[in-house]
């Protein structure tokens, strides 16, 4: 397999084992994602649910929970 191949399943195993709780020697960052009412913000825009769903790259129907 290639280097690249080989690199990126490395990652994903990595990725399973942290998830699995082992310690995996893997570099973590956390980050905080911050809380936005996009529904509030979107009439200030003048944009349709659409187009202002595709100006941030996000499908018109997502929901976040």
């Amino acid at each position: 397999m290639s280097e690249v191949y080989e690199s990126l399943m490395e990652g994903l195993n990595e990725a399973l084992a942290f998830a699995r709780g082992e310690k995996t020697g893997a570099i973590v960052h956390q980050m905080e994602v911050p809380t936005v009412d996009v529904a509030a913000i979107r009439p200030s825009t003048g944009l349709s649910q659409g187009d202002f769903a595709r100006s941030i790259g996000v499908a018109k129907g997502t929901r976040l929970n």
